[in-house]
């Protein structure tokens, strides 16, 4: 059987490879993919892999001979799955790969703003420290995490990781989630369950983490940065589209929340328009709270698995 990777280098980069995936099949690796070639690049063959090439009813259309896609993230908005089960195709995805890496960004993050470390590190090479008046040098806003409140929205498993860390910091916990079930009551007795209002009244830190869902789109825009404590950090290493971008820029350029720290935006990757880049307090890195090395290489074996189930007949993270 022939096996086709679309797009490489989104999970394997330079440090990684597909390699082992030659010994299931005929292996074709491109480490891109542009739109008009993914029908052509597919063309008879009965596997394919990608991460965010899309492969929509057109496609499918041009390939009668697939089988199987395996999707190297969790999301699989790319595939049109609608048509995949008129024509008996298998699609599997890879849920739960990045739990640890994301809590560990979204960590990254309080403590750059707690800490300020890039700021010092510029002033002292900038020869600040050295011609400074005074012997104890520092920029005052430097804060401890013990005590402050983090709000987590949503209470998956990257939130349960976050909480961990948040009570290893002696930080106080506080959640609002859609449905709040008993064992995690008992399995986070220092977790407060609340409403999304008194959340955002409450908390030091906001750190979303809810799918994107109609629900949950644009489920931060104006209304709840008034809610937010003055002081507040808001944290999204969810999904861009549950906040409104405009007013968030509103929200920071005018003072009504400290700052913000985004790791992912409303289109990907970022457009030059998008009103985040000129908004003040913010840092936004580049979707990358998922690509530690261990991360992807824990991601590709996953995605190895998943074709070797299919192979065998021992389907695993199929989506339905």
């Amino acid at each position: 059987m022939r096996l086709v990777v679309l797009d490489s280098y989104a999970v394997a980069a330079d440090d990684l490879s597909f390699d082992p995936f030659a010994s299931l099949a005929q292996l074709s690796v491109y480490p891109r993919t542009a739109p008009e070639k993914i029908a052509e690049r597919i063309g008879s063959a009965e596997l394919v892999i990608t991460n965010k090439c899309t492969i929509d009813r057109a496609v499918l259309e041009q390939c009668p001979s697939l089988r199987y896609i395996g999707v190297t993230a969790t999301g699989y908005n790319i595939i049109d799955l609608k048509a995949c089960s008129e024509r008996g195709i298998v699609v599997t995805n890879v849920p739960d790969y990045s739990t640890k890496a994301v809590a560990q960004q979204v960590f990254a993050y309080l403590l750059h703003y707690c800490n300020k470390i890039d700021r010092h590190h510029r002033r002292v090479m900038a020869g600040e420290w050295q011609n400074a008046k005074n012997f104890c040098f520092y920029e005052t806003g430097l804060m401890e995490l013990q005590g402050k409140t983090i709000g987590l929205i949503g209470f998956g498993h990257i939130a349960k990781q976050v909480a961990k860390l948040a009570l290893a910091f002696d930080m106080k916990v506080l959640v609002s989630t859609r449905t709040v079930r008993q064992e995690d009551r008992a399995q986070f007795p220092f977790v407060e369950f609340v409403s999304f209002s008194e959340l955002l009244k409450r908390s030091d830190f906001v750190s979303v983490h809810c799918p994107l869902t109609p629900q949950t789109q644009g489920m931060f825009c104006k209304e709840q940065f008034e809610q937010m404590k003055s002081t507040a950090v808001l944290i999204n290493t969810a999904r861009g589209p549950v906040l409104c971008e405009q007013d968030l820029k509103e929200a920071l350029d005018q003072g009504q929340i400290s700052a913000a720290y985004v790791d992912v935006v409303s289109q990907e990757p970022i457009r030059q328009d998008n009103p985040l880049l000129t908004a003040k307090n913010i840092c936004i890195t580049p979707h990358t709270a998922w690509a530690p090395r261990e991360t992807r290489q824990r991601l590709l074996d996953i995605v190895y698995d998943n074709l070797a189930g299919f192979l065998k007949g021992e389907i695993q993270n199929q989506v339905k």
